[in-house]
């Protein structure tokens, strides 16, 4: 146990995971994994025969060994990942075979299958299948055949859009199809694994819920919570929780695992604190919580909670402390060697910022008050909890999001509570749930008692979420910072953080230092703002256009034909082919048309009437008749931009 609950040995370790997957992702050629293996594997056996009077002197030889070892087998698995979400092979119009990976989720016109090729190549998609009776009843581990066209995922290219690109990737996909209903079909194997398992239990615990009365958001929110499955979650309720400073409690994390590892270790209680019996009671612990991380599917918060529970658990056993920052290092080397691809995730780097912020922060606050009564005390242990965890991960929300929520600090001391409550409120409901099924009276009554306890429980907490989204500057909006500002704004944190229990003068001149930094590129972005630009955007089906300004988009509403006239530019729009039994003498001289809504356009016919310098075709308009128009444009020798081909169209006014 002390190389695990030490001070030091994981962090080292870490510095070579980490230092193999950002090698990884700025530079394209690297010498091969194997050779750097083996020159580690050999430095490690070499340090074994060096003479033990010059074992100090040389004690360097190992360690190196190791980190070029760890460096190498990350790099590789980096690779690999890479390898496996690019999309390669995988275009072409063929037959595949594959294993539905998740649970199916449906869509308003299809049902979303993440699914696992078998056949002709091995690579992770998503698949669009046609909404009918057959594809609702998908399960996780079902083997497919089907016939597609498999395409790359692509931005939409507006202006600060999403990565989805790049999310894709992250989550390993490699593809895309939509598959009508008459070209797939169940081949009726099942093909088992740990992770089709869990998926499938997953999958009757959600079921199990709908016997609970709940109303949809109550049912998406209790799944969301105990479960980690948010698909059902509406995008209203998502929006209250984010505004509200509580999102935190929709995804399945250390708060979670924790209020479980509470109910366990009160369950096992009476196997007492000394002695075989409360190893016992310790390894029974990490059972259910492994066992309840294999049911919430397995996510990386709550795998990252389950290692750093699992090795305080067994620091308890052995008198040994468990739960230091060298478990959460711990915890973040297994997931990333298994997976490197997760450093780049936002909730993974979210989910152990929060958990090392805390482990920093809340013994600092702690001494800035103590209260003398014990109810206090618990106040003052969840604010101080809540405040540490926010430290640590607001400025990653403003670099990503460029939002904050200004009343979390309220919204957390009332929801966390609650949150636990409702948690230990579902134990009662599964228990009598299962006992309902003996069809006695006396089970029933229990089980409904107890479900209106929890449906009233539940309404509750979203009631009071939906009540802090609407007071007034309920959250911070449109301030993002650049990545330099967040590598500042975490030293000043942490530099504070240090101040707090030893007064050096010199934690205040790098405090005052950061923040002059931290201004100066502040006012440089200013300064060097973005002019304000017309934009159509690349919104699939839908014509829209908008003015940015100051860097907020304010949308452009205006139906039928007409000019909008921005400085120097003449921009005219066209979402009515009115023109067609018409006659000009002369061609209106305007330097970019815009055609929308109706596929009866042609440029043969609006060039008798515009002179264009370029023809923006936005994405209202069919494929069709965006390609016609295209090669029209290229026949009369005028530049054309097609949305959904080339991404939102941009003009600086």
């Amino acid at each position: 146990m002390n190389n695990i609950t030490g001070e030091t040995p994981f962090f080292r370790l870490l510095v070579p995971v980490v230092l193999g997957i950002v090698a990884n992702e700025f530079i394209e050629f690297l010498p091969s994994a194997v050779f750097f293996s083996s020159i580690g594997f050999l430095a490690m056996l070499l340090s074994f025969f060096i003479p033990k009077n010059n074992e100090f002197r040389y004690r360097w030889i190992f360690g190196a060994g190791v980190f070029v070892f760890i460096f190498s087998l990350i790099t590789f698995q980096y690779k690999r990942k890479t390898e496996d979400s690019s999309f390669g092979s995988v275009v072409s119009q063929g037959i595949y075979k594959g294993v539905v990976h998740d649970i199916p989720q449906e869509k308003p016109r299809s049902v979303r299958v993440n699914t696992n090729l078998m056949y002709p190549v091995r690579k992770k998609v998503i698949l669009y299948l046609e909404k009918d009776a057959e594809s609702s009843v998908l399960r996780p581990g079902d083997e497919i055949l089907f016939q597609a066209k498999m395409q790359p995922f692509k931005n939409l290219g507006n202006p600060d859009d999403f990565d989805y690109v790049r999310f894709m990737k992250i989550k390993g996909f490699a593809g895309s199809a939509y598959v009508p209903a008459h070209r797939w079909m169940k081949t009726g194997k099942s093909i088992r694994s740990v992770y089709t398992l869990s998926q499938n239990l997953r999958a009757k615990a959600l079921d199990f819920y709908k016997s609970f009365g709940l109303n949809p958001d109550e049912y998406a929110f209790i799944a969301a919570l105990t479960l980690g499955y948010k698909s059902n979650l509406s995008n209203d309720l998502q929006e209250a929780f984010r505004a509200s400073g509580t999102a935190h409690v929709l995804a399945v994390s250390g708060l979670h695992v924790g209020i479980i590892y509470l109910i366990l270790n009160m369950f096992f209680s009476f196997l007492g604190n000394f002695g075989k019996k409360f190893v016992l009671k310790q390894l029974l612990i990490v059972l259910f919580l492994w066992g309840y991380a294999f049911i919430a599917g397995l996510p990386v918060s709550v795998v990252r909670a389950a290692i750093m529970l699992s090795i305080f658990c067994l620091g308890e056993a052995f008198h040994r402390e468990g739960f230091s920052y060298n478990s959460l290092a711990a915890a973040a080397f297994f997931i990333l060697v298994f997976d490197p691809m997760n450093l780049f995730d936002v909730g993974f780097q979210m989910s152990f910022l929060s958990v090392f912020a805390i482990l920093f922060f809340k013994p600092k606050l702690d001494t800035l008050y103590t209260p003398s009564r014990r109810s206090f005390l618990k106040i003052r242990d969840l604010f101080t909890l809540s405040l540490s965890a926010q430290l640590g991960v607001f400025p990653l929300v403003l670099y990503y999001f460029g939002t904050f929520p200004t009343y979390f600090f309220v919204t957390n001391l009332l929801i966390v509570p609650l949150i636990g409550m409702a948690i230990y409120a579902v134990i009662p409901v599964v228990f009598f749930g299962i006992l309902n099924q003996l069809n006695l009276a006396v089970f029933h009554s229990l089980f409904r008692a107890m479900s209106w306890a929890l449906n009233r429980l539940i309404g509750l907490i979203i009631h009071i979420v939906y009540v802090f989204e609407s007071l007034p500057c309920s959250r911070i909006t449109n301030h993002y910072l650049s990545f330099a500002q967040v590598i500042l704004l975490f030293i000043v944190l942490f530099v504070i953080g240090r101040y707090v229990i030893k007064k050096r003068s010199g934690y205040v001149f790098v405090v005052l230092e950061s923040v002059l930094v931290f201004l100066f590129i502040n006012t440089y972005n200013i300064v060097n703002m973005t002019a304000d630009r017309f934009v159509v955007y690349n919104r699939p089906g839908v014509s829209e256009m908008g003015v940015v300004v100051n860097n907020k988009a304010t949308p452009v509403m205006r139906k039928g034909n007409n000019v909008l006239a921005y400085s120097s530019k003449r921009i005219v729009r066209l979402s009515e082919n009115t023109y067609r039994s018409k006659i000009s003498e002369k061609t209106f001289p305007v330097d970019f048309l815009i055609l929308s809504e109706d596929d009866s356009f042609s440029m043969n016919t609006l060039n008798d009437y515009f002179s264009p310098q370029v023809v923006i075709l936005d994405s209202s308009l069919s494929k069709y008749a965006a390609g016609r128009i295209t090669e029209e444009c290229r026949r009369l020798h005028i530049k054309v931009h097609d949305v959904t081909q080339m991404g939102a169209f941009s003009i600086n006014l």
